[in-house]
């Protein structure tokens, strides 16, 4: 499940707008980190692969994925095809993209991961 990072104080950043302008990881792991994951959803879904006959594995990312707010493509996206103008870019509290994890690094990490799984298991 991939978390969103849409309230800059979950990450105690108060002045902060989303995931914009983001830079460095959540480096405080000392308390619960809660970014609206929604582990019920996930529970679900382990519950109902359960019972199927082709077996299901899960590549848990989502934990380590809550702490890199500084991965999402923030104000560096695009609308309807078009990217966002200067104006848009201005107002990240409106236009910021904190659901997709377009940058290197975290979702090459996913693969690593999944790579690293698939060769262990032949």
């Amino acid at each position: 499940m991939s978390p969103t990072h849409v309230r800059s104080l979950d990450w105690d950043n108060p002045d902060g707008m989303k995931c914009a302008n983001e830079t460095k990881p959540i480096l405080n792991k000392t308390k619960p980190l809660d970014v609206g994951t929604n582990w019920q959803l996930f529970a679900i879904a382990v519950n109902v692969t359960r019972s199927m006959k082709v077996p299901v594995n899960f590549l848990k990312v989502t934990t380590p994925s809550e702490y890199r707010k500084d991965a999402h493509t923030s104000i560096y996206t695009a609308v309807e095809g078009k990217l966002l103008s200067p104006e848009q870019k201005s107002d990240p509290l409106k236009h910021a993209d904190c659901l997709h994890w377009c940058l290197p690094g975290l979702p090459d990490t996913w693969n690593e991961l999944l790579y690293t799984y698939i060769i262990s298991r032949t």
